[in-house]
């Protein structure tokens, strides 16, 4: 059997704000190549806005910081078509107060901006400052994913092979990617969506592979789809600009919604396609049934 590596972005947001008096945000990229935002210049840092500080690079959410007279609005724009979980904390706190208190877990629904929390001095006169940290996931916690069987992504009479199944040794370890299936096809190949749905995510603009995994872990094209039970589809590796559908769009089961491709942390043209839920901050791979043009797939446990 042949094997294909996978490794796609983990998709969760990490982002650090912090509250100035005189709203001057500063940013900087430090030498191991991690973003920052401060209150003081470093080196080659920029002022940037402190009212919406900018995304991840997958386009899960954005945090804002909106002064709101000797408070301030703590706002978290959800930019996907279906629901996120997010966990919003102080990382840093000198005589602030906030309502709703931090630290706190809130599912946001599809492309809604929502007022999280109001941030204000415990003691007012006195100097304060504080640092929040926002994560957000994919998908709502109380999904409860349907016994349901899954159409096969592709044209069963394209030029295809089975690659690694579920707990495949070579990259099927983690949680997000324990039950995943890898088909091997030409790049181009129209990849069909396996159940009916509604586009939630669209990562498009990469446009190589490798086996280098700091370079490519975080550079594979996927589309994610939300289905009604909650639980989402992933396909990735998709061809640069190869996605024919948009954030927000319902599909159905058998519709050619992409082209497949050789992008991320791979080492060569294949489809990965797993079903994954939100277990509390967590993006978990779970069971599935697949048919074939000779049946079910030989999927250990489904």
């Amino acid at each position: 059997m042949i094997l294909r590596l996978l490794i796609y972005p983990l998709l969760a947001l990490a982002i650090a704000a912090v509250a100035l008096a005189d709203d001057t945000v500063y940013r900087w990229v430090d030498g191991k190549g991690t973003l920052h935002y401060g209150d003081n210049a470093h080196g080659a840092a920029r002022a940037a806005p402190a009212r919406a500080l900018p995304a991840d690079s997958s386009g899960i959410a954005d945090l804002q910081m909106v002064r709101n007279g000797e408070a301030t609005d703590v706002y978290v724009a959800n930019r996907l078509g279906g629901p996120i979980e997010l966990d919003l904390s102080f990382t840093a706190a000198h005589n602030v107060q906030s309502l709703p208190s931090l630290p706190l877990r809130q599912v946001i629904a599809a492309n809604k901006r929502v007022l999280i929390s109001r941030i204000e001095a415990s003691a007012p006169g006195l100097p304060s400052s504080y640092a929040v940290g926002l994560l957000a996931m994919p998908g709502d916690p109380r999904a409860m994913p349907d016994d349901r069987t899954y159409s096969l992504p592709i044209d069963e009479n394209s030029d295809w092979e089975l690659g690694q199944l579920f707990h495949g040794g070579f990259s099927h370890t983690d949680e997000q990617n324990l039950y995943a299936v890898d088909l091997i096809v030409p790049v181009g190949t129209p990849v069909l969506a396996a159940r009916d749905g509604v586009v939630m995510q669209v990562m498009s603009g990469f446009n190589s592979a490798g086996l280098n995994q700091a370079q490519y872990a975080e550079r594979a094209n996927i589309i994610r789809i939300l289905h009604d039970d909650g639980s989402m589809a992933v396909y990735a590796h998709l061809q640069e600009n190869g996605a024919l559908v948009k954030v927000g769009q319902r599909v159905t089961v058998g519709e050619q919604i992409a082209f497949s491709g050789n992008t991320g942390y791979s080492s060569g043209p294949h489809l990965h396609f797993c079903l994954q839920v939100n277990r509390g901050m967590r993006l978990v791979s779970v069971p599935f049934r697949m048919v074939g043009p000779e049946g079910f797939l030989p999927l250990p446990g489904s």
